[in-house]
C-alpha cells in the first residue's frame, strides 16, 4: 500500500531533482503538476480494469470508457510520457498531455495547468539541461503507485484526501524554502475544517470563498 509518507518521499525526490537548478518558488508547479498527472493516470487506469475484469466485449468498453469520471487518451497518461522520457521533445509531450487533460476533462479540470510550462528554456534551462531534470523527475514518480485501491487511507479517509494531505504539507515546505509563508499559498487544514464546521454546509449548497 502507498502510504502518506511514500507520496512526501516522492515529493522529496522530486525537489531535489530541482533543487540548485531553479527557484523554489518555481519549482514547486512542476513537481505537484507531475503528482496530479500521475494520480490522475493512476486513478483511470484502475477503472479501465475494473471495466475490462467486468465486460469482454470490446465495443462496449469503449462505450464505457465515455462515461467514466475521467478521461484520458494514452498520449496523456503517465506511463506514455515515461516511456518517451528520452525523447528530445519530452517537454512538449508533457504540456500537451497537460493541454488534453485540461480539453477533454472541461467540467472538472479546466485551467488547472494554466501558465506551467515544461518546455520553457528560461525556466529549466537548455535543451540538454531541460531534458535531463524531466527525465529525472519522471523517474521519480515512476515508482509511486497512486491507484487509488492501492493509497492507504485512515480515519474516514478517500484516497484523494491522503493525496490532499501530501499536496498541502509540501506546499508549505515549498513556501519554506522560497523564504514565503504558507499561508500565501493555501489555507492550512486547521483553519479549514473550523471554518467547515461554522458553516456546517449542506448538499447542493453552494459556497463561496473569497480566498481561492
Amino acid at each position: 500500500m502507498t502510504t502518506r509518507s511514500d507520496i512526501e518521499k516522492t515529493l522529496w525526490d522530486g525537489a531535489n531533482t530541482f533543487r540548485g537548478k531553479i527557484d523554489a518558488a518555481n519549482y514547486k508547479d512542476y513537481i505537484l503538476s507531475m503528482l496530479f498527472i500521475k494520480y490522475l493516470s493512476d486513478k483511470y487506469e484502475e477503472l479501465i480494469d475494473g471495466i475490462k475484469q467486468e465486460y469482454k466485449d470490446e465495443k462496449r468498453i469503449e462505450r464505457l470508457k465515455n462515461t467514466l469520471p475521467i478521461r484520458l487518451k494514452e498520449e496523456y497518461t503517465f506511463n506514455y510520457l515515461y516511456n518517451y522520457r528520452y525523447s528530445p521533445e519530452i517537454g512538449v509531450l508533457i504540456n500537451k498531455a497537460m493541454k488534453g487533460i485540461e480539453n477533454n476533462n472541461q467540467i472538472q479540470l479546466k485551467d488547472i495547468f494554466r501558465s506551467i510550462d515544461f518546455n520553457s528554456e528560461s525556466t529549466l534551462g537548455n535543451p540538454k539541461q531541460k531534458n535531463t531534470i524531466l527525465i529525472n523527475l519522471l523517474e521519480d514518480f515512476k515508482k509511486l503507485d497512486l491507484r487509488p485501491s492501492k493509497i492507504e487511507t485512515s480515519n474516514n479517509q478517500v484516497p484523494a484526501d491522503v493525496l490532499g494531505d501530501a499536496f498541502e504539507y509540501m506546499i508549505g515546505e515549498f513556501a519554506s524554502q522560497a523564504g514565503k509563508k504558507a499561508g500565501s499559498f493555501f489555507t492550512p487544514m486547521m483553519v479549514s475544517e473550523l471554518m467547515a464546521k461554522i458553516v456546517n454546509p449542506q448538499k447542493k449548497e453552494s459556497i463561496y470563498d473569497p480566498t481561492a
